[in-house]
């Protein structure tokens, strides 16, 4: 099977008509009520480059995709229960152009929804069994995704004594972005890598290619919350202004600006609201200070890291993938 990745072409690949296949067979519609619940959160999918991901990566090592099924979609799992619990931290109720899961049936049934969406990857991870893996294959997956687990939770608590506060270090920005978005990167790529046949050592680099790649990716969607509409974002793009939160572009635009600017971008962060007039101003700051550009610059930087541990593998369609995954993180675009 070969996998592909779209980021801006239409027609669904193969590999993603077998990941929505599985989802509406693993989360039928008209089942219990957890069911359903899970059912809304998963259904419609996004792009689902984190299952792309997984799968892509089992390939690039020799191993059979399909047999990685499983575990790819537990990817997608522990992605999606973090949008829901993130929803309900950040007070944003919309997710995918619709109400959030907590928006739409109340918090409590959404953090029963995260909590049950984790759990459920555990179990699909476990399910990805083959007489072809090495002995130890599944476990060691099971545990390159619990830490990823730990890794996001300290990313949010990191996260939380950052708000507010534009002369936090940019180090401390990054980390945040390691933890919370590189750290399941670094899961997917090395539970594709390890159910793929590959040994510990691959399988650790190409972790690290994800852990890159997954900062690049968060300081892309830093970047199109201070650019795109919230319709064509398909969530708040006021979510970071009216959190208070000091992303990687409002950190290096507080850096690179005047005393009165730096002022003005430390009202804007402390008063956390973000009506449309106080967006549009918070964002010409950023523009006019060259803190967009700056960020751009980083995520270029990371893309080309990630890029680099991809030397570990043979050439291959599926390692062109992971190549262009990178490339278009890296732009920066829609």
């Amino acid at each position: 099977m070969t996998i592909l990745i779209r980021t801006d072409h239409p027609t669904a690949t193969r590999s993603e008509r077998l990941l929505r296949a599985e989802i509406e067979r693993r989360w039928p519609a008209g089942a219990d009520d957890l069911t359903a619940l899970g059912r809304y959160a998963l259904l419609p999918p996004g792009k689902l480059l984190r299952p792309l991901m997984t799968l892509a990566c089992a390939e690039a090592v020799g191993g059979d995709p399909d047999d990685v099924l499983p575990a790819a979609l537990a990817m997608e799992y522990v992605h999606v229960a973090t949008l829901v619990h993130d929803d309900i931290i950040d007070g944003d109720d919309v997710r995918r152009s619709r109400p959030s899961v907590h928006a739409a049936h109340g918090v409590p049934d959404a953090i029963v929804t995260g909590d049950h969406l984790i759990f459920a990857a555990f179990e699909a991870i476990a399910t990805s069994c083959s007489a072809r893996l090495p002995a130890g294959a599944t476990a060691a997956a099971v545990t390159a995704l619990a830490a990823a687990g730990s890794d996001l939770c300290r990313g949010q608590v990191l996260e939380s004594r950052l708000v507010g506060d534009p002369t936090v270090d940019v180090d401390s920005c990054l980390a945040v972005a390691k933890l919370k978005t590189g750290a399941l990167f670094r899961a997917v790529c090395e539970v594709g890598a390890l159910l793929g046949g590959a040994d510990g050592a691959l399988a650790t680099r190409l972790g690290e290619y994800g852990e890159l790649l997954g900062i690049t990716f968060q300081i892309r969607d830093d970047l199109l919350a201070c650019t795109l509409t919230s319709s064509a974002s398909g969530k708040p793009v006021t979510s970071d202004l009216a959190n208070g939160r000091p992303t990687l572009p409002v950190l290096l635009a507080y850096q690179a600006a005047e005393p009165a600017t730096r002022r003005r971008l430390a009202v804007a962060l402390t008063r956390r609201s973000a009506r449309p007039g106080e967006l549009a101003a918070f964002r010409a700051m950023l523009a006019e200070t060259g803190g967009l550009d700056l960020a751009r610059e980083q995520a270029a930087h990371y893309g080309e890291q990630a890029l680099a541990r991809l030397g570990a593998l043979d050439p291959s369609g599926s390692r062109d993938v992971l190549e262009s995954v990178v490339t278009w993180a890296a732009r920066a675009d829609p």
